[in-house]
């Protein structure tokens, strides 16, 4: 079974994630791994014009893929570096237009066994504690 408490340092997850999904790079790096802890992460997404949609809001295509990755994160981070981990199911609830600065994604995980993991993120606009989408997933650890 995992362990409660991370295996993977910030810089560990880091790499790994550069090494294995370059790709999320393409077009410049948004995406940083800033906290792991127990059972959680927390991830930050660059503000940039190729996260906007019509209207110039953050899009909820660019939310749904930093709460996607800071659950992957938070996973890894408390089972080692396993790439095949793949989402099961996402929801996401859109509470507000967030603003036009950085994101920030807190993910807490609810369950960690040893194959399936659950959790939820919260995501905020850097500097302002008001939700701005809140995303709960499921995870399925290879075996």
């Amino acid at each position: 079974m995992a362990s409660h408490h991370p295996i993977m340092t910030k810089d560990d997850l880091t790499a790994f994630l550069d090494r294995e999904f370059p790709q999320m790079h393409a077009g410049g790096r948004s995406y940083f791994v800033d906290e792991i802890g127990p059972l959680s992460a927390r991830m930050r997404m660059e503000y940039h014009e190729r996260h906007l949609r019509p209207g110039g809001t953050i899009s909820g295509p660019a939310m749904m893929a930093l709460a996607d990755l800071a659950l992957y994160a938070a996973i890894l981070a408390h089972i080692g570096p396993v790439a095949l981990a793949v989402t099961t199911s996402l929801n996401f609830n859109f509470l507000r237009k967030p603003e036009p600065r950085a994101l920030i994604a807190d993910c807490r995980l609810l369950k960690l066994g040893k194959r399936l993991a659950v959790g939820d993120v919260s995501i905020t606009s850097e500097g302002n504690p008001d939700i701005v989408c809140h995303a709960t997933g499921t995870y399925s650890i290879p075996s």
